[in-house]
């Protein structure tokens, strides 16, 4: 009875391992035909008045993609809706990195 059941998860570790290699071939080709046909990148989604703020969060929740929330910003949670700058934008360290002067210059 043992040499049976061992039988059994060989094939079913066999049939998982088979099906992994061609799922992964699959998103192979699909990513050679992006590359190909010139979408490598990926659009971006955030909002324009999103753009380099540090609320920023982006992420969408939920189990099931008909389902599935996008939490844009905690302060906004849906993403800034009128056509006006958003009165809670801050910028990104990274963005403000480069505005910064040396120390040297202000002595």
């Amino acid at each position: 009875m043992n040499s049976i059941a061992n039988r059994f998860i060989r094939a079913n570790a066999r049939c998982r391992q088979r099906a992994y290699q061609r799922w992964h071939q699959s998103k192979r080709k699909q990513q050679i035909l992006r590359s190909q046909i010139g979408f490598s990148d990926r659009s971006v989604s955030r909002p324009p008045a999103c753009i380099g703020c540090n609320n920023y969060h982006g992420h969408a929740y939920g189990l099931q993609k008909a389902h599935r929330v996008a939490l844009i910003c905690a302060i906004h949670p849906y993403g800034w809706q009128k056509a006006l700058p958003c009165p809670d934008w801050k910028a990104d360290a990274d963005d403000i990195s480069h505005q910064l002067q040396p120390i040297e210059s202000f002595l």
